[in-house]
């Protein structure tokens, strides 16, 4: 099947209804498994979707009552549409072995600081209003743990996961969800170190502030840069500047 499409609004350009409605189910259909829309969670309206993907609503409608057969969504009269994991969601699995040793917080890091920085560049880049919306609650929150002197990991792992799917790539969302366990060991000891003798909790918030501003500037650039200093700057604050050394180990000279 030919079809066009844009890259940053998934917009279809010029197939047959059957390709169009074809499109927008493939589209949700990732997005639900992927988690860009999680369980309960409300999917935009008919006009909405149909302007997103410069449709008819008799479209958009095909393609969400193919998703609400298979089980992927539900309805409530007068509320809309609501993403469920039916039994017919396949959605890409990853495994990474359990952290175990300290050694293992630092490859943690050390990953994500190949892929997030990326991802606030996308994201930067391909971010629509639900996107930076998602960016926005969850750095709403880590002000408020902050002005309580309260680390929330779990506000901290939602803004870095809203980034990701403000990127419309599942492979990255995938990734970070995969490692959602592993990052929260690092983001435990990181709290604690922010709450020590020199406290840190302001300045990792303004580092967050700094990554949301520059994502919502549509600056990829910045988002980047400051993505990859806060990452390092929490692994510098957990370490305290002492890295291990994970060479490997070389043969012995003959």
């Amino acid at each position: 099947m030919d079809l066009s499409v844009d890259e940053v609004n998934g917009a279809p350009r010029g197939p047959r209804r059957g390709h169009l409605s074809e499109h927008i189910y493939e589209a949700l259909r990732e997005r639900i498994v992927t988690g860009v829309y999680g369980p309960d969670e409300k999917l935009p309206g008919e006009y909405k979707l149909a302007a997103s993907f410069d449709v008819s609503r008799p479209i958009v409608r095909e393609a969400l009552e193919r998703l609400r057969r298979e089980g992927l969504i539900y309805s409530r009269r007068g509320a809309g549409s609501f993403a469920c994991h039916g039994k017919s969601a396949a959605p890409l699995q990853l495994g990474f072995a359990p952290v175990e040793t300290i050694a293992d917080i630092q490859r943690c890091y050390e990953f994500r600081l190949i892929i997030e920085p990326d991802a606030a560049t996308h994201a930067a880049r391909r971010y629509n209003e639900e996107a930076l919306a998602r960016i926005e609650a969850a750095r709403a929150t880590l002000e408020d743990a902050t002005h309580q002197q309260r680390h929330r990991e779990d506000a901290d792992f939602a803004f870095h996961l809203a980034i990701t799917k403000a990127t419309n790539n599942h492979y990255l969302v995938a990734s970070l969800q995969a490692l959602k366990e592993h990052i929260a060991v690092g983001m435990k000891l990181h709290g604690l170190a922010l709450l020590g003798p020199n406290p840190g909790l302001q300045r990792v918030f303004e580092e967050h502030t700094g990554i949301l501003e520059a994502i919502r500037a549509r600056d990829p650039e910045t988002a980047s840069a400051r993505m990859r200093q806060h990452l390092e700057g929490s692994l510098e604050r957990l370490f305290e500047g002492r890295l291990l050394d994970l060479s490997l180990q070389r043969d012995a000279e003959p």
